[in-house]
């Protein structure tokens, strides 16, 4: 199943040897979705994962009382499957607002391919100016900055 990455770079551009660049897979995450308030604090998303731990307290304390099982755990399983779903974009938004700038938008089966497909398409220097050629990747897609959409649950590569 093809996943897409987006790939972010560092505030006042790319490092010589990339080290910063990050790459995000967009797609519903198991452990947000498992452990939401601890996975937004882990990413350092500290006003989600207060908020986080806030409702999921309340949810719990709802399905104690006689009557409100139901909305207690609607409460904690909806704020799960928010984070599930949409934390990856929180993420995002969160390095964005900091000054990360997206770089590249990338169909692979695994992080591995994506980076392989990223990396192949950078010019490197050889150190006398003279620009070594990258080798051309068949193997996946990449999407230039601006030419995709999102479309919440719907895949960047076009896909329904």
């Amino acid at each position: 199943m093809t996943s897409s990455y987006l790939v972010l770079t560092a505030p006042g551009g790319t490092d010589i040897k990339h080290e910063k660049t990050r790459f995000i897979r967009d797609g519903f995450t198991v452990l947000g979705f498992l452990f939401p308030w601890i996975w937004l604090a882990v990413h350092r998303l500290w006003l989600y994962a207060v908020a986080a731990f806030l409702l999921q307290s309340i949810g719990g304390a709802l399905m104690d009382q006689s009557g409100l099982w139901l909305v207690g755990f609607a409460v904690t399983f909806g704020t799960s499957l928010l984070v599930g779903l949409e934390g990856q974009n929180l993420r995002v938004r969160n390095l964005a607002s900091k000054g990360w700038q997206d770089d590249a938008l990338i169909s692979a089966d695994r992080l591995d391919v994506a980076e392989e497909i990223y990396f192949s398409e950078i010019q490197t220097d050889l150190g006398d100016g003279t620009p070594l050629p990258s080798p051309k990747w068949d193997g996946g897609s990449r999407t230039e900055r601006g030419t995709a959409t999102s479309l919440g649950l719907f895949g960047f590569d076009g896909g329904r």
